[in-house]
């Protein structure tokens, strides 16, 4: 449908208060909607805010978050947009009315925002990145070089908190927002905003994202659109269905409701390389070893030649390790392979249903009612198989799974000591079948009002309650080549994605020899609730006005986690899991192994993995054989969770009260709109966790409070009617990582030799901030814009590592699973040292110093119509810089990041092509099992394609869509400290979604 837009005049509502508060006497223009009776009609839907809720409605927008200007009925122009530029222009109008900095996403018509979901839509602002799963889909938004948990994410303007986990690999605290769970159809706008207003929720140094779903009067009357696509990926040629199916109608200007549905299923499977990091030998050697440092890796070469070792030598004589691997031994010490080096396959069912239902009820024309309610379900059901060359705990050691140690012959390395090629005899694999059974659930209800009682006076009100619940089964099944049985590896590592790591046996032999190395049962619970009630009233007309309000937030978190392992493996393979007694004993092993049913592993990589084929286990037949789910059901509740987290509650209460000014005054016969202001908020904090103690655990818990004020000015200039100047400054906060505030100690790995420990002692972080900045408006949707920012951290919390010995946590020996009991009992055997001065890498956060992150971005935005009518281009660059006190800095913080899109509109046909490349940042800071380096991530392009043809029939009702994601087949590369040393590798591959769209 064809739609009217304007030139819009710059006014928003803007202020002075801190002590006294000054109102301007300018004119301002209409900051709210049309009256009902003037409520929005289909010529008027470029209009963003015609849905007859006020831009000043928190349920809209946060508070001076970009806003769409209402339409000026003087400078009204003939101008016809859809689609793209539709989308585009209601971005650029609502940047222009603003007073703060931010930007904003439109949907061109319900449904149809250009992404899978919501994090992938919000990847297209500039300075906005996205974390992703390994599947290559986006979960989470860090803005201007800040974490997940630094931005705060609103729905409608009020709290809420998803119980997920960040993914497949877990381990997230929660104050961060899996995006993932939150389908694009549903929601018509995404506000970002960079600076705040007094009356923005605290709680986001980073920056605010508002979440706006669709609602009935967003277009008037009655309209139905379906969406249905089928969603395919080249990672294994499967396809899946996605749709969605939104309904709409309003009854006069009265009454309108809008019910949606979404969902997918798919097919997964991510082939990948891990190796859980890098290390090096335990060689007692002398000065300039490590012998007497760290080890943290439970590693050390044969001291003895283990049987089957060959290579001329005897099994039980003394070793000649400078002879066998040819370097001193000083240099074999430093020589660093893969901890675990290991090829991964992911395969299993995805899924996702969402559900909306909105409600507006517009009695009067001073009176507005709605009720705005989501629910979610995801579920994720995966099998991983990783097939470990087994370099962690391969020492002497004692018990069924010891090796023996491996044998180094002819070992290169490099300057940075990473070992470029090399023979290991006496190596050892084991398969590790992670089984991941995972639900999350969310809703949330969002009823609000709006009353105008007079022209000077408007009040608004809103609640909401929001619960998720997530829940994780993970059960484990590993099996090893026999010990000492002749297995051998030739390695070399010649700079690609991964190193090739070539055994001379078939991993894909069932009957290979294959022995029990562990079983667990572990499991994961998280819950959170959020409620609230915010009340916002502001005085004054369209000329002047001062804002207030209050707010009160309850935020709940719950985590638990389940652990039967002990007494599984007991039952399963006997008490040391040798395999000579249990319900499988070794003897039966084999019936329960197959060779793989993957015949292309590692096709998306170009790279030469060494080996592509392994075992897979008959996962149904182990479960029931071994009465898996009674062991299960019957978990006890332990202090640390799978995914190496800490379990506990945490609830914060809010109470939060602002007072906002507004103006626009005439400067040199130019507009000057003004916004000052000041939040206070207060909260308590709750924090409950388990302890261990030598009768078990007991509940400890510590209450805290802490308060702050939160001032902020925002100022923009009209210099003229092109060109518009910014200024802002504020003190912005954000609260310590949930799960970092858990004081439980955990172990990270199942060798007890990493742990972490929280610290409910964590203050807020607090910034200082300036913005400077401006757009030049060329004309209808284009722009060049550009902002310069500064961010002051305070209290930055940071992960230190300390080493420390086993007996030092209080972590009574028998509390460990068996693993981590045999893991030690073997460490202190090779090195001779008790189990209680064994060295554990402990990892604590605390409030450490300043962190200054200086940034600048800019944008252009240009239709190209000189060219060829119809096309245009949208580019956006941010350039970060930071610093600390401490030498550390902010993980996933990329220097560079772009952001290019080019599009083409006309004849029915439209084509929009983007391609996002972040540079490469730090993952974690060092330094990383004993060594001195940090998790990198690799630079990363991803090129994406969407493709539409409006059929010319059927008053164009119908819509073909086509899109093609991860065009390039990018993968997602971690590396530990050098390019030559892959942390981790997953290969996604490209994604086909083929539709239909129609809308009536």
């Amino acid at each position: 449908m064809n739609v009217r837009t304007s030139s819009i005049r710059v006014t928003l509502l803007s202020a002075a208060a801190l002590g006294s508060i000054v109102t301007a006497s300018a004119a301002m223009a209409q900051a709210g909607p049309p009256a009902p009776a003037q409520a929005a009609k289909p010529s008027d839907q470029s209009n963003p805010v015609a849905s007859g809720v006020s831009s000043n409605d928190p349920a809209a927008s946060p508070a001076g978050a970009p806003v769409a200007a209402p339409i000026d009925a003087r400078a009204v122009q003939d101008i016809v947009v859809t689609g793209i530029r539709r989308s585009l222009a209601s971005a650029t109008n609502a940047k222009k009315a603003s007073v703060s900095f931010g930007d904003s996403i439109f949907a061109e018509d319900i449904g149809k925002l250009p992404a899978t979901n919501l994090a992938e839509t919000l990847n297209r602002i500039p300075g906005v990145n996205i974390n992703r799963d390994i599947d290559g889909e986006g979960l989470q938004v860090s803005i201007r070089g800040l974490g997940p948990s630094f931005t705060k994410v609103l729905l409608n303007g009020t709290n809420i908190a998803v119980a997920s986990d960040g993914g497949t690999n877990g381990g997230s605290a929660n104050r961060e927002v899996d995006l993932d769970l939150f389908p694009s159809e549903l929601f018509t706008r995404l506000d970002v905003s960079k600076t705040p207003v007094a009356s923005t929720l605290e709680g986001g140094i980073a920056g605010v994202v508002n979440l706006r779903n669709a609602r009935p009067f967003d277009r008037p009357g009655t309209h139905v659109n379906v969406i249905a696509q089928a969603d395919g990926h080249d990672s294994n040629s499967k396809w899946g269905p996605r749709g969605a199916v939104i309904a709409s109608t309003t009854f006069g200007d009265t009454f309108g409701i809008l019910a949606g549905f979404s969902g997918y299923k798919q097919k997964e499977r991510i082939d990948g390389f891990e190796t859980v990091g890098w290390t090096d030998g335990n060689l007692a050697c002398g000065t300039g070893c490590n012998n007497t440092a760290f080890d943290g890796n439970g590693f050390s070469y044969a001291s003895t030649v283990p049987n089957n070792t060959g290579h001329g030598l005897t099994p039980g004589t003394p070793l000649n390790l400078a002879a066998t691997s040819g370097l001193s031994l000083q240099q074999l010490s430093l020589a660093k392979i893969p901890r675990l080096g290991r090829d991964s396959i992911t395969i299993g069912d995805r899924s996702r249903i969402s559900a909306l239902l909105s409600v507006e009820w517009r009695p009067s024309d001073t009176l507005h009612f709605a009720v705005d309610g989501l629910y979610d379900v995801s579920k994720r059901d995966y099998n991983r198989f990783n097939m470990n060359w087994q370099v962690r705990n391969s020492g002497p050691g004692t018990g069924p799974t010891a090796t023996g140690g491996m044998v180094p012959f002819n070992i290169v390395t490099d300057a940075n000591n990473i070992v470029t090629s090399g023979t290991f005899a006496n190596s050892s694999f084991f398969l590790e079948n992670d089984i991941f059974n995972q639900k999350t659930k969310f809703w949330n209800i969002n009823p609000n009002a709006e009353w105008t009682p007079t022209s000077k006076i408007k009040v608004q009100a809103q609640l909401n309650y929001g619960h998720s619940t997530f829940f994780r089964e993970q059960p484990q099944f590993d099996f090893q080549t026999t010990p000492q049985s002749g297995v051998e590896v030739a390695y070399t590592n010649n700079g690609g994605d991964v190193p090739t790591i070539t055994p001379n046996v078939n991993l894909n032999d069932p009957n290979l020899g294959w022995k029990w190395y562990r079983v667990n049962v572990q499991n994961i619970s998280r819950e959170t609730t959020t409620k609230g009630a915010h009340l916002d009233t502001t005085f004054g007309d369209d000329h002047a006005n001062i804002k207030a309000g209050f707010a009160y937030d309850d935020a709940k978190r719950i985590i638990k986690a389940y652990d039967n392992s002990t007494a599984f493996q007991t039952a399963v393979c006997g008490a040391t899991c040798d395999g000579t007694t249990g319900s499988v004993p070794n003897s039966q092993l084999a019936q329960y192994l197959m060779p793989t049913t993957v015949s292309d592993f590692g096709h998306l990589s170009g790279s030469n993995f060494g080996y592509s084929k392994y075992i897979m286990d008959n996962i149904a037949a182990l479960e029931k054989a071994t009465n898996y789910a009674y062991y299960s059901a019957n978990a006890p509740e332990t202090k640390g969770a799978v995914t190496g987290g800490s379990v506990g509650n945490i609830r914060e209460k809010t109470w939060a009260a602002y007072v906002e000014a507004n103006a626009v005054a005439k400067i040199l016969d130019r507009d000057m709109h003004f916004n000052f202001g000041v939040r206070y908020f207060h909260t308590d904090q709750t924090v409950a966790s388990p302890v261990q103690v030598a009768s078990g655990f007991i509940q400890t818990t510590i209450n805290a409070s802490y308060d702050d004020w939160l001032p902020t000015v925002n100022v923009s200039y009209d210099v003229s009617s092109k060109l518009k100047l910014r200024a802002a400054a504020s003190k912005t906060m954000t609260r310590a990582d949930a799960g970092l505030l858990l004081p439980g100690t955990t172990f990270s790995d199942p060798s007890a030799q990493v742990a972490s420990a929280g610290n409910p002692n964590l203050k807020p972080y607090t910034s200082n901030n300036i913005d400077v900045g401006g757009e030049y408006y060329t004309g209808g949707i284009g722009y060049i814009g550009l902002d310069l920012f500064r961010k002051d951290i305070d209290g930055y919390t940071v992960n230190t590592t300390q080493n420390v010995t086993f007996g030092s946590l209080g972590i009574p020996y028998s509390a460990l699973v068996t693993t981590q009991q045999a893991a030690l009992t073997n460490r202190a055997a090779n090195t001779g040292v008790s189990i209680d001065n064994l060295p554990v890498q402990l990892t604590l956060p605390i409030n450490n110093g300043k962190l200054l992150i200086k940034g600048i971005e800019a944008t252009w935005v240009q239709p190209l119509d000189f060219l060829i009518k119809g096309i245009g281009l949208r580019t956006n660059a941010t350039y970060l810089h930071q610093s600390s006190s401490t030498g550390l800095i902010a993980p996933g913080v990329s220097p560079w990041s772009y952001n290019l899109q080019g599009f083409y509109e006309a004849h029915g046909i439209s084509l929009s092509v983007n391609y996002v490349w972040t540079d490469k940042s730090i993952a974690i800071n060092g330094p990383q099992n004993g060594i001195n380096v940090p998790l990198r991530n690799d630079a990363r392009g991803q090129l994406d394609l969407s493709a539409g043809y409006q059929l010319p029939f059927m008053n164009k009702a119908f819509r073909l869509t086509f899109d093609m994601l991860n065009i390039t087949n990018s993968p997602i590369r971690t590396t530990f400290g050098y390019d030559n040393a892959p942390y981790s590798v997953y290969y996604p591959g490209r994604e086909y979604l083929f539709g239909i769209r129609a809308s009536f």
